[in-house]
């Protein structure tokens, strides 16, 4: 039996890795490229366990255009990518394919949009899909054919989420992820929700009316403050739930490709990173790393 394709938070495993790993880990030019070292050693890592069938790294815009549009203070607060991370940001899809991954990017879409994608396309198929991010919004994917791998802050450690997670943490089930984001909010995307609800209260609206449109709706049904929050933010929350939901690409289905050592581990060398290079060239599979 195939395994997962693997869809891959291409820039949140370079940041997790760049903030995990001390940039003293320099290369062949004397840059630091601890991020390319961190996120390779994850996919490795990832790829021995998994067994995966192909794997995608994906890279998209920072604020796509059609969510800044409906709500522009979203993503402002985010500081701007430190050079040295630049630096890697730039040389990582090259060394990403040098080990048989493919990449994906788009300018108009963010890489989130790229990997809901990529699961759709799969589990439409047949296959399974395991996407890998630390991105949140991503419970909205979750399903029978589509899992999530939850990155940890630091260099390891990582949480499986299945639907019934996504409702053991959420207390609602994949499908309201967005209208979740709308109510709670989301401090990471710059998100406000809707003002004194908090992640209990709009689970249990969910819960009740079954969308957020619902809990709009039937807002005089409610206690005063939360009422007055529904219908005095209504079209605000509808923006925000349009931000929260992912748009769909039009993606092919990854053909099988094995994890290709050998280039890698040239790649590798290019860089610098002989120590990686070293444990590649010795391996014959990547369950030997």
């Amino acid at each position: 039996m195939p395994g997962p394709l693997l869809a891959v938070d291409a820039p949140f495993v370079l940041y997790r890795s760049f903030y995990a790993l001390p940039d003293s880990i320099h290369g062949a030019m004397g840059r630091p490229v601890n991020a390319l070292l961190g996120a390779t050693n994850l996919m490795l890592r990832i790829a021995a366990d998994r067994g995966p069938r192909a794997i995608v790294m994906c890279f998209g815009a920072e604020a796509a255009a059609y969510r800044t549009e409906l709500y522009p203070a979203y993503h402002a607060d985010r500081p701007p990518v430190p050079d040295a991370l630049a630096w890697q940001f730039e040389r990582a899809p090259e060394l990403f394919s040098a080990f048989g991954w493919s990449v994906e990017s788009s300018d108009d879409l963010e890489a989130d949009d790229l990997l809901g994608s990529l699961a759709s396309v799969e589990a439409g198929a047949g296959g399974q899909a395991l996407i890998v991010t630390g991105d949140r919004d991503m419970f909205q994917c979750v399903g029978d054919r589509v899992s999530m791998l939850l990155l940890k802050s630091g260099i390891s450690g990582f949480e499986e989420m299945d639907p019934a997670a996504v409702r053991d943490r959420y207390g609602i089930g994949p499908e309201l992820v967005p209208d979740f984001i709308a109510l709670r909010g989301d401090p990471s995307d710059g998100l406000p929700g809707a003002p004194g609800i908090g992640p209990k209260t709009a689970a249990t609206l969910l819960e009740k009316y079954g969308s957020l449109e619902r809990a709009i709706a039937g807002a005089d049904d409610e206690r005063p403050k939360v009422a007055a929050a529904l219908k005095e933010s209504a079209d605000e929350l509808r923006a925000y739930r349009d931000i929260a939901t992912l748009r769909t690409a039009s993606l092919k289905r990854p053909s099988d490709r094995a994890t290709d050592l050998a280039g890698g581990a040239r790649a590798a060398r290019e860089l610098g990173l002989n120590r990686l290079a070293e444990r590649l060239e010795a391996a014959d599979s990547v369950a030997e790393l």
